[in-house]
């Protein structure tokens, strides 16, 4: 009997790669909601426990991990829900506030409040000058009657 070597080599691979450790993906949402940006990640069946978040530099990790059901005496005919270690990591900008970072883990989702900087949210700018001073804000201008006593209208 000949052996196929392109049939072996497949058969090989199959097995490295079974074998290999890997992290599965979290499906993630993200969104901004007024000063906030949002991130929901699902991560069912995962319990609170093994979640590990951290941020380093810009950086911030979220681990995770599900444990495999271990019954004695039980034949499985299929699993195909990964279990194991669970990572992702997000590039935070300069837009978020890294030092308040807010998590919470409900019914499988992973909700990450990320509140926007105070130096990155919008501001008014006014700018003086002889005739009163005008308010820039998004494009407009308007120039208040009466800066020079003192006194707003």
């Amino acid at each position: 009997m000949r052996t196929d070597p392109f049939r072996e080599m497949d058969r090989l691979l199959d097995t490295v790669l079974r074998q290999a450790p890997t992290t599965h993906p979290m499906p993630m949402d993200l969104h901004r909601d007024g000063d906030t940006f949002v991130a929901k990640i699902d991560l069912p069946g995962v319990r609170p426990e093994s979640l590990d978040l951290d941020v380093e530099e810009r950086t911030l990790t979220v681990r995770a991990e599900r444990a495999a059901d271990v019954a004695e005496g039980v034949q499985w005919l299929s699993r195909e829900r990964p279990t194991g270690t669970f990572a992702r990591q997000l590039t935070l900008g300069p837009r978020v506030d890294a030092d308040h970072i807010d998590a919470t883990y409900a019914d499988g989702v992973l909700t990450l409040t990320l509140p926007v900087a105070e130096e990155a949210k919008p501001r008014k700018i006014q700018v003086a000058h002889s005739g009163g001073r005008t308010t820039l804000e998004q494009g407009s201008a308007r120039t208040i009657e009466g800066a020079a006593s003192g006194t707003d209208s």
